[in-house]
């Protein structure tokens, strides 16, 4: 049994997460699962960027999720857009220690 969030908690400041490398496109194993349909703003390496929090920390445990258990609210997915927008060099791609903020 895991612990399963329906959406990002609110945060009144900058809130610490771990930054995780995740494929949005058809047949990737990010997105899926409902929306917040809120923006949040991701910074890192100095730089920030804006991202349509998907709140998929619901999903697991299935094939489609590669059978890993729902993710903890402290994780953010973002595909190497994100990653290239912030800057961070492809050396380090895979989990990053960011901040985030209601955009």
């Amino acid at each position: 049994m895991y612990t399963t969030y329906k959406c990002s908690p609110p945060v009144t400041g900058n809130a610490k997460a771990v930054l995780t490398l995740n494929s949005f496109q058809k047949g990737g194993d990010g997105g899926g699962g409902d929306r917040c349909l809120n923006f949040i703003t991701i910074s890192a390496n100095g730089r920030s960027v804006a991202v349509l929090d998907e709140c998929d920390s619901t999903m697991g445990c299935d094939g489609e999720h590669d059978y890993q258990p729902p993710c903890p609210n402290n994780i953010v997915d973002a595909s190497k857009a994100v990653w290239e927008a912030l800057g961070i060099p492809e050396g380090d791609w895979g989990e990053y220690d960011v901040t985030w903020s209601d955009a």
